[in-house]
């Protein structure tokens, strides 16, 4: 395990990397065809957030839990735990925006500086950020304890924020 996990924690922390980079491409060509939209800005920072859960909060809290990093196993585990379930949660909903911005601006909250909702935006962007603060500051929750809970509310929370891009 000691030899083991510091590779599979180096590949799981590069997909990361390389998913942003690509990520940021393919923004970039959208950006270029005029699709820019704010379902993709969404998914565009949730999955910033996600890459960054890996590289500053997994990642850190996995060197003390592995033993490549002296510090309290105990409250480094949890801590990486939750940053990762809140990757999951946000896996659905990112998606969804992603994919949903390429196939159709009704899907995705109209387009750029044309039909989008700042009320929308506001309200997604908050639900975002209290996410992410949880993820940071807070404590894993029945929502996303087990991985079934997880998923399932991924899947709600896609639901929710696909409404309020859409009727916001």
């Amino acid at each position: 395990m000691q030899k083991l996990a510091p590779i599979a924690l180096w590949w799981f922390r590069w997909a990361a990397m390389f998913t942003f980079l690509t990520g940021l491409i393919l923004l970039g060509w959208i950006m270029s065809q005029q699709r820019f939209s704010l379902g993709i800005s969404l998914g565009a920072l949730m999955g910033t957030l996600m890459m960054l859960n890996v590289w500053l909060i997994i990642w850190p809290n996995q060197r003390i839990v592995i033993g490549l990093d002296e510090g309290d196993k105990a409250a480094a585990a949890p801590k990486a735990g939750l940053a990762s379930r809140t990757n999951t949660l946000l896996s659905l909903p990112m998606l969804y925006f992603m994919v949903a911005s390429i196939h159709g601006t009704q899907a995705s909250g109209g387009v750029w500086g044309g039909e989008m909702s700042t009320a929308a935006l506001v309200i997604g962007l908050a639900i975002v950020v209290l996410i992410e603060a949880n993820a940071i500051w807070g404590k894993m929750m029945d929502a996303i304890q087990s991985v079934r809970a997880v998923i399932t509310s991924s899947l709600i929370l896609t639901v929710i924020m696909a409404g309020v891009v859409h009727y916001a």
